[in-house]
């Protein structure tokens, strides 16, 4: 099966995972264990899988976000809620957010079982070793209800997905500044301004960042990719289709492309009933 047919899938999945981060429910469930309302909802609930590390590890996994502002957050948010805690709250967010996205039939739609059975069977491919995220996450259980058994499903895949994409970017030689800069340089994924300022980076440190970049003839003087920079991207990304490919060869073509359509199908519906705010998105 072709690598690209695994980038499909997980461009389809992907949303079903990441809408968690927008959802108002999040937040109300997170700070209702105990933490502060913001940024500390994110890092504590995605962080959480891990235990109660500090900010080093936090960073260090999340990559692309400001050490700074990690440590604003973590380890603190663990002496106002335990991890175990703030992963029962990340579970009731997602079961109220797939629930008022997708609608109350969510729990019973037998499409939806039917992709949480094929993405936990590509999820058997997936090894631990060197995914620290992933790792943690796969030693969670899962969930009995087949909607958040998918989310559970999807959010391994993704968590593999980015541990790999690291590597990647590290290989490239690419810090959490240089890679967003670059990433956003292609037009496609967050915009600048979301990016910067969501992840945490100075303006002098993005254009730091910019600099360096450009003294290796990736960047041009208007701080678009140039075509150095454009190859390296698309052997990020390729690199990355190929870390990520064993749990789709494991669940075959066929599988990959039910899941696949089913998948977009629920992010289209999450989508079009306002899963994610504008603006956030480059439409290029």
């Amino acid at each position: 099966m072709e690598l690209l047919a695994g980038r499909k899938c997980h461009d389809a999945l992907n949303p079903l995972h990441s809408l968690i981060y927008f959802a108002p429910e999040a937040e109300e469930e997170f700070t209702a264990a105990g933490l502060d309302q913001g940024r500390m909802c994110y890092f504590a609930g995605r962080s959480a899988a891990m235990g109660a590390v500090g900010a080093g590890p936090v960073a260090a996994a999340f990559f692309n976000f400001s050490p700074a502002l990690v440590a604003r957050h973590i380890p603190r948010a663990w002496t106002l809620a335990s991890p175990d805690a703030v992963l029962e709250a990340r579970q009731r967010a997602v079961d109220r957010t797939l629930r008022r996205l997708l609608g109350d039939g969510i729990a019973a739609d037998p499409e939806v079982a039917e992709a949480a059975t094929l993405a936990l069977r590509a999820v058997e491919a997936c090894a631990p070793a060197g995914r620290t995220l992933y790792a943690a996450h796969a030693g969670l259980p899962t969930p009995d209800e087949p909607h958040l058994a998918l989310w559970h499903a999807v959010t391994l895949l993704r968590e593999y997905r980015g541990d790999g994409h690291l590597a990647a970017l590290t290989e490239a030689e690419l810090d959490g500044p240089q890679a967003l800069v670059t990433h956003t340089a292609t037009g496609r994924g967050f915009t600048t301004a979301f990016a910067r300022a969501s992840r945490g980076w100075t303006d002098t440190e993005w254009a730091q960042a910019a600099d360096r970049l450009a003294g290796r003839g990736l960047l041009d003087t208007t701080g678009a990719l140039t075509e150095a920079g454009h190859t390296l991207r698309r052997g990020i990304e390729d690199t990355t289709d190929r870390l990520a490919h064993p749990p789709f060869a494991h669940l075959g073509q066929a599988g990959v492309e039910r899941l696949t359509a089913i998948g977009r199908g629920l992010t289209a519906t999450a989508t079009s009933n306002g899963a994610f705010p504008r603006g956030i998105f480059s439409r290029t």
